[in-house]
């Protein structure tokens, strides 16, 4: 007899090796915790084309870097959106997003509109735009993960032959990382590194007013209206924060750095606005 609790197809790579994290642990917790409303089914990213029809909703979480340099990865990351679009699937984070979703090319469209993020260029003419800094960070517009990122000398980038499909931005001496996380629009919890040198050395972070208005500028910014997204910062020298990345395809939550309340609460929240997305008529 068939379930009457909506079904979730939920993707991950429980084996992806990421720095400093471990996806499995995390996604066990959170489809343990889901399980309490939803029939759940794990599977692979290379399987969720191929399975996602028989079920309410695809959950897209720890799935590794989809935009980096495999191609194989890529073309099924492609087959997954489009057969999605055309079959109508209720995907969580919705696939509308424009920040890393899409690849980093935003960057460049946030910094042209003014918005508070590290000042990023892909061309050479445009290098003087970044002040004059010893070092400059050089990272594929595709890429994820940290996957081909390079520290290099201003020498390198003034020939146009250097760029291509890369974003160039000054390197920041920053005082600390500060990640903001919320779901659809509604800011959550925050978290921040205080040790420069080791990113994923979380601990609580209380935002200021100021603070998560920074934060949720970039979310209203974005076109997701269900779906998880992390909003990544650093305290530049000068004291004001900065975008480093709005993360909005599988962002990692960090959830182990969190009182149980607090993960508690992220629960119940991502559990209402699942329910939320099941209910909306299908596109």
């Amino acid at each position: 007899m068939p379930s009457a609790r909506p079904s979730i197809l939920y993707v991950s790579d429980l084996a992806y090796p990421a720095k400093g994290r471990r996806y499995c642990d995390e996604d066990i917790f959170l489809t343990s915790r889901l399980r309490e409303e939803f029939d759940i089914a794990v599977c692979h990213p290379l399987d969720a084309a191929a399975l996602m029809n028989a079920f309410d909703a695809v959950v897209v979480r720890n799935s590794g870097p989809v935009l980096n340099h495999q191609a194989h990865h890529q073309s099924h990351h492609d087959a997954f959106r489009e057969r999605a679009a055309a079959d109508g699937v209720r995907v969580y984070n919705q696939l509308s997003g424009k920040g890393d979703m899409a690849g980093k090319g935003y960057l460049l469209e946030l910094t042209a509109a003014g918005y508070p993020v590290i000042p990023t260029v892909d061309r050479a003419e445009d290098l003087g735009r970044l002040g004059d800094v010893d070092t400059y960070v050089v990272k594929p517009k595709l890429g994820a993960d940290s996957i081909g990122l390079e520290f290099v000398p201003r020498e390198r980038l003034t020939d146009p032959a250097a760029y291509g499909d890369v974003l160039v931005q000054p390197r920041v001496d920053f005082e600390y990382e500060v990640s903001f996380y919320f779901v659809d629009h509604t800011f959550q919890y925050a978290l921040y590194a205080p040790r420069p040198d080791e990113r994923w050395a979380l601990e609580p972070y209380e935002p200021t007013d100021r603070d998560r208005e920074f934060a949720q500028r970039f979310v209203d910014w974005n076109n997701i209206a269900y779906g998880i997204q992390r909003v990544d910062a650093c305290r530049a020298p000068g004291g004001e924060l900065l975008l480093v990345e709005l993360e909005d395809l599988n962002p990692y939550l960090s959830l182990d750095a969190l009182s149980p309340t607090a993960r508690d609460a992220f629960v119940a929240r991502v559990t209402t606005s699942l329910h939320g997305l099941i209910g909306e008529k299908t596109p």
